[in-house]
């Protein structure tokens, strides 16, 4: 409990902290809100008026205070240019990326861990090579590099997915699953690199303890060796890089989705700060930031619980 309270206590404080570096930057970037609402050609007496409707003349941690008041009723606003309660596009959106992420997540670890274990039990050999050059390629390659290779072959050429658009699970989810099928693939091509090398150090590690060779000299099949014993020993540390990538998923989104025009929380983002919709960007960084620090915060839970060690650190 005293882990799990200090925990805590420092995600409410890095929760704070993200807020207030969150509206100080919107505040700094090009644009004002009344001139976008009123458009470039209005009188400054309307401007004028307005800013002090919306308490833009105001010093600045009254306006903050303001916005996180509204925040914490659950009022985010209303955004400029789609003209809707900021509060719902968000719901919306944050299932759709959701979707997405979770598909990449699977997809990355149903490729990383036979790919890791490939590699360790061949360490050294040729297909030691081909594991850590494949992973290699999804490291050094970004994002959108892989994005434009798959539209281009699996969509354009081979015509078996759309190239873009997005369909809500709730409605049709077979339709669904087929938009979101080449975005997460996108996505799950960096995250599987890096577990690949994760699994493959991991697995390493493990084959070279004692008990891996007491299972050995007892006559157990190696086989049974690498994923009855090895593998069990070594996929916690996998699975935790895992849970903690699910943040740098979120994060990464905005390319992705904007690349394949899916409509879900980085396209979001990408809209906003397009048309200098200063709401709207404070609202999706902070829930993708909160969405980021809150699956950390579970996974260090989660660790915590399997591993009463980290308890101790």
């Amino acid at each position: 409990m005293s882990y799990l309270a200090r925990r805590l206590a420092l995600f409410v404080i890095t929760l704070l902290l993200i807020t207030v570096v969150t509206f100080l930057i919107t505040l700094v970037l090009p644009g004002d809100v009344a001139t976008m609402i009123l458009g470039t050609r209005s009188d400054p007496a309307t401007l004028a008026a307005l800013r002090e409707k919306l308490g833009l003349n105001q010093a600045l941690i009254v306006q903050y205070g303001h916005w996180m008041g509204r925040a914490l009723s659950g009022d985010l606003g209303v955004s400029l240019i789609f003209k809707e309660p900021i509060a719902l596009l968000l719901g919306q959106k944050i299932a759709a990326s959701t979707l997405l992420v979770v598909m990449s997540l699977i997809f990355a670890l149903a490729a990383a861990v036979p790919l890791g274990v490939w590699s360790a039990v061949h360490r050294d050999r040729w297909q030691d090579t081909v594991g850590s050059g494949i992973a290699l390629a999804g490291i050094s390659l970004p994002d959108f590099f892989w994005g434009i290779v798959l539209i281009l072959f699996v969509a354009r050429w081979l015509d078996w997915l759309p190239a873009s658009g997005y369909a809500s699970p709730v409605e049709n989810l077979p339709l669904a699953l087929k938009y979101a099928l080449l975005p997460s693939i996108t996505l799950a091509l960096s995250l599987m690199a890096h577990l690949t090398r994760m699994t493959r150090s991991a697995m390493l590690e493990v084959l070279g303890q004692d008990f891996v060779r007491v299972c050995r000299a007892k006559g157990l099949a190696w086989g049974a060796v690498i994923f009855r014993h090895a593998l069990r020993n070594a996929v916690m540390p996998v699975l935790t890089v895992a849970g903690l990538q699910l943040g740098y998923l979120f994060g990464s989104i905005i390319v992705v989705e904007s690349l394949f025009n899916f409509t879900g929380m980085g396209w979001l983002t990408y809209q906003a700060l397009l048309n200098r919709d200063m709401p709207l960007v404070q609202a999706t960084v902070l829930v993708i930031a909160a969405v980021v620090m809150m699956t950390n915060l579970v996974i260090d839970i989660v660790y915590t619980v399997l591993d009463p060690r980290v308890r101790l650190s």
